[in-house]
């Protein structure tokens, strides 16, 4: 005969209940600590992004009324150049130095790289650039944000994840897509890897970075919304659509990396390059009109709009946007990929038979998702942008054109934690890191596993 289960302690029980009770405590600390910093990142990149957008604005609008500007680039280039050379240090690397230092935090973040990239970037638009906005807001809020955690001296670890919500703050502020903010945040980094350990201050900061804009008064410009049924033929026309917009994204990306390398080897002295950049654009220019010069945010619209344009458009402004960055004018990639998107779309709307508007909004945000290698943030930020009835199509093009960019990305210090369209990752993943000059130990499943996990635990 089996005897009875042995009647719980009660002080046992007790212990039980405060040792989950404390847990719970710690976990709302450390939840509570770190909607605070991810909060004053967001403001931070809210407060600079606004800065910044209203300046663009004022610069965009006084150079759209005097064409004669343009002659200035190639002087506009040599002054850049100069002040990155002699006043720039660290900074002069911009993005890829804000990745590097979430990989692998060493030294921080310059405080010059915020005023630096504002003025360099007002520069490069006032003149005729063909440069964008997301490669500023993300130096001014990633400077900004790396100046208080070493006022607060935040330790590595703490700092990283900081910093990372600062990419957030300041994409989904500086576009007004908030949730595409924090998920482009984690996802950028690391190819094949989103960074959920930063979810809580990523997500925290781009909200907040979003409503200190609006709440500033700076109203980012509504877009059309779509509303497609789901269909299985326009599913695999968006999909065709996807590789031609993947394939261009490669090609911007390595015909930018391109020309940064044929200046540094042809010129050493490196103020040179964006003033010889400043000539070739004034010669662009001069042949092919001003449609190209700045965001271009015009032929964007058309495309929008329904409007069917040449594949020489989108050629075009990825060549203006391509020598402008490679030469070394500040600025972002994004916006351009945007333009470059836009018009590609509606360039393959009408031989692909599909609504013209509809496919340059997936080009819109599908070039970008190949070139940053970031398919769920686009997706999301198409969804943002134009509505959820499209979000299929958003889907399916972002993702496809993530796949056949290759391992090419306009961030050269992304890394790679698992390869594309490969059956053996590890070889292969290991193979292009080497290739950019990163190579990266990779450690067993099981031990990835356990130092994710680790993450989560309350510090």
């Amino acid at each position: 005969m089996s005897s009875p289960p042995p009647t719980p302690d009660v002080a046992s029980l007790l212990d039980r209940a405060t040792e989950a009770l404390r847990a719970q405590a710690d976990v709302t600390v450390h939840l509570v600590r770190w909607i605070v910093l991810g909060a004053i990142s967001g403001a931070l990149a809210g407060l600079s992004s606004y800065v910044f957008l209203e300046g663009l604005d004022e610069v965009t609008e006084f150079r759209l009324s005097h064409d004669w500007l343009v002659w200035l680039l190639p002087a506009a280039g040599l002054v850049v150049g100069l002040v990155y050379r002699y006043l720039g240090g660290r900074a002069v690397h911009g993005n890829e130095l804000l990745l590097d230092e979430i990989h692998e935090p060493t030294t921080w973040v310059p405080r010059r790289m915020a005023p630096l990239v504002l003025g360099g970037t007002w520069l490069t638009h006032l003149v005729g650039g063909s440069a964008g906005r997301e490669g500023t807001a993300l130096q001014m809020s990633g400077s900004l944000t790396d100046l208080f955690s070493r006022v607060v001296r935040l330790r590595p670890d703490d700092r990283r994840l900081l910093l990372i919500s600062s990419l957030g703050g300041a994409f989904g502020a500086v576009f007004g897509v908030p949730l595409a903010g924090a998920v482009f945040a984690l996802e950028v980094q690391t190819i094949g890897r989103i960074r959920y350990e930063a979810l809580v201050p990523a997500l925290t900061a781009s909200l907040v970075g979003d409503l200190v804009v609006q709440g500033l008064g700076y109203d980012h410009e509504v877009r059309r919304q779509f509303d497609i049924p789901l269909d299985g033929v326009l599913l695999a026309k968006v999909a065709i659509a996807g590789v031609a917009f993947g394939l261009t994204a490669a090609a911007f990306s390595a015909l930018a990396h391109a020309i940064k390398g044929l200046l540094a080897r042809v010129l050493p002295w490196s103020p040179l390059r964006p003033f010889v950049g400043g000539v070739a654009l004034l010669a662009l220019v001069l042949l092919c009109g001003h449609d190209y010069s700045g965001l271009s945010l015009p032929l964007v619209d058309r495309s929008l709009a329904g409007e069917h344009l040449s594949f020489v458009v989108f050629a075009l402004k990825l060549l203006f946007t391509a020598i402008t960055l490679g030469s070394g004018f500040p600025g972002g990639e994004v916006t351009p990929l945007f333009v470059i998107g836009g018009t590609l779309g509606a360039a393959l709307g009408t031989p692909l038979h599909v609504d013209v508007a509809l496919l340059a909004a997936v080009g819109f945000v599908a070039v970008f998702a190949g070139a940053a290698n970031t398919p769920l943030a686009c997706a999301i930020m198409g969804v943002e942008l134009f509505g959820a009835g499209a979000t299929l199509p958003f889907a399916v093009g972002c993702v496809v054109a993530y796949i056949f960019s290759s391992h090419r990305g306009i961030y050269r210090t992304q890394r790679i934690d698992m390869a594309k369209g490969s059956w053996r990752i590890e070889e292969r993943g290991s193979r292009v890191n080497k290739q950019r000059g990163q190579v990266v130990a990779r450690p067993s499943r099981a031990v990835k596993l356990r130092e994710h996990l680790s993450r989560f635990s309350p510090r």
